[in-house]
């Protein structure tokens, strides 16, 4: 990974000696200890990385990933792999990282337990935050990246084709989340990249609500958020359904997102800034019945993380879209008390525009109840 290594050094200013990341355990686990060294499998709880401008890669790891760490590392002659028992971490670290060194920590990621042990192992070194750098790195994605996005988008679009027929009178939310993640794991997924969002009826109204024991009754309206880990990247979807007894009301709503979806996809393109994609479905929205009803960022960034390295669309970012970038494109109207529609897409940005990554259908369906 000496070219990610590389890349990070690159977006950093000041620049640091070295760059030295840490983990807790779970779910303290830094998402770009994986970004600099592509490892398929482990936690690496307690593991440490120390990255050097030249792209070389020390990675201090124990008896229980050290395994894995060297298969991977026979595929990347950048990367030096310590294997260490139990209390040898420090000494090694004191060993790697000249005591007088600047080094870059990821403050986003770091505990503070894990900064009072660093700042005892390294008393006389300067530390600075190279989360920015780490973040303008991961945003722009390689093509390797891409295509294991697009995986976890292909698992993701084929279980959303499947709900309409999963669904079910009296049902609950829950066994509705259970079975789509399921399926996800059927079609290949290492797991879903976040806690699945289902919603029935007035619950499909709150965008991060967590799904419980409420049944699924005719008239409902559905919003299903959902996401595919595939070899350590994420997709991110959602689709909304009408079940049983139409209503017309939701029906509009859906039409009206969509349209908000398609307004934003027609300014995605390389140098817009995030907040104008953002302005062009909010418009749409604004100029309907609902204005204010849009109560969220139009999307994020995508990656090794459903929220993944700077960037994104949303009212307050500045800076301009990259070829290379995976955003999802989720605009929602949402109804307090009586129901909600969000269509969520993953695309990632291309020389001309975009590209679809998630590809299930995203019109208007009433379900038979």
């Amino acid at each position: 990974m000496k070219s990610r290594v590389e890349k990070v050094f690159r977006n950093l200013d000041p620049k640091p000696d070295v760059v030295l990341l840490m983990n807790s355990v779970d779910p303290h686990i830094d998402g770009c200890f994986f970004y600099l060294f592509d490892v398929p499998g482990g936690l690496f709880e307690g593991s440490v990385e120390i990255a050097h401008p030249d792209g070389q890669l020390d990675v201090i790891t124990g008896a229980l990933e050290a395994d894995t760490a060297d298969l991977a590392a026979q595929h990347d002659h950048g990367v030096t792999v310590h294997r260490v028992g139990r209390g040898e971490t420090a000494n090694l670290v004191k060993k790697l990282v000249p005591g007088s060194a600047t080094v870059g920590l990821n403050f986003r990621e770091l505990t503070h337990a894990g900064y009072n042990q660093l700042t005892e192992m390294l008393p006389s070194a300067k530390f600075i935050d190279a989360g920015v750098g780490l973040q303008k790195a991961r945003a722009t994605k390689e093509p390797s990246e891409v295509e294991r996005i697009r995986s976890a988008a292909a698992i993701g679009s084929k279980v959303a084709l499947r709900i309409p027929s999963m669904l079910k009178t009296g049902m609950t939310e829950l066994e509705l989340a259970a079975e789509m993640e399921y399926q996800m794991n059927r079609e290949g997924a290492n797991g879903r990249s976040f806690s699945t969002i289902v919603g029935f009826g007035a619950h499909s109204a709150e965008p991060h609500y967590s799904p419980d024991g409420t049944r699924l009754k005719s008239g409902d309206s559905i919003v299903c958020d959902f996401g595919a880990w595939f070899r350590r990247y994420a997709c991110d979807i959602t689709r909304s359904f009408h079940f049983g007894a139409p209503d017309a009301e939701m029906k509009a709503v859906h039409e009206c997102v969509e349209a908000a979806q398609q307004a934003a996809l027609a300014v995605l393109r390389p140098g817009v800034p995030g907040k104008e994609v953002h302005a062009a479905a909010e418009a749409v929205i604004n100029a309907s019945r609902w204005k204010g009803r849009f109560t969220h960022g139009l999307g994020h960034s995508l990656g090794l993380a459903v929220h993944d390295g700077s960037g994104g669309l949303a009212p307050n970012v500045d800076d301009p879209l990259e070829v290379g970038m995976v955003v999802t494109v989720e605009p929602g109207i949402y109804l307090t008390g009586k129901g909600g529609v969000r269509i969520e897409d993953d695309v990632v940005i291309t020389k001309t525009g975009y590209e679809f990554l998630t590809t299930a259908p995203r019109g208007y369906l009433e379900v038979a109840a």
